[in-house]
């Protein structure tokens, strides 16, 4: 995507890069999304609380200092001290959806426009991959008939080849026993 303005192109590969995962949902945070959007992190964080009716819990939340503190640990996406006054925001797709109302700028906009078809590409690769584990489940689960198949097979062959010759049965005899007293 082109911006008008200083011609900066937004790949997938930037958006993709901010998006982490943290409570088991895609997110992006705030400062990652201010950037993007070329705005202040403080303006961001205003629009967002003059605006919470829009933002529910499963459109954003704020991170723990656990959540902060391991963050900053495997990323060093955090410097220390510049958000130790307020917790930091994290987006999910819907929440990042909903900014663009928010953040009412043609920047913002065009932004949006390009996260949400990432996140649309993320979740299709997580489709696809999770269609393909299952066939690939469905032809391991198939071969291993196959398997237990050919065994079969493969033993009465041997059989075939090597029989075994039977054990000889005792005989009755036939005939006139007299009794013995």
């Amino acid at each position: 995507m082109k911006n008008n303005s200083d011609s900066q192109i937004i790949t997938e590969e930037t958006v993709t890069g901010k998006i982490y995962h943290i409570r088991d949902q895609k997110v992006m945070l705030e400062t990652d999304l201010a950037e993007l959007y070329q705005v202040d992190t403080k303006q961001l964080k205003r629009q967002v609380k003059r605006n919470l009716i829009r933002f529910p819990e499963d459109f954003m939340f704020e991170l723990t200092l656990d959540e902060q503190k391991v963050l900053r640990c495997q990323f060093g996406t955090l410097k220390r001290g510049h958000h130790s006054k307020y917790g930091i925001m994290a987006f999910t797709e819907q929440g990042v959806a909903m900014l663009s109302s928010v953040l009412n700028s043609e920047t913002a906009i065009l932004v949006n426009i390009e996260i949400i078809r990432t996140f649309t590409k993320i979740i299709r690769r997580l489709l696809e991959s999770s269609t393909l584990k299952a066939e690939i489940e469905r032809i391991k689960n198939r071969l291993n008939d196959h398997d237990k198949n050919i065994e079969i097979v493969f033993s009465y062959l041997d059989e075939l080849i090597n029989p075994v010759p039977p054990e000889p049965q005792k005989r009755r005899r036939i005939g006139f026993r007299p009794d013995i007293l």
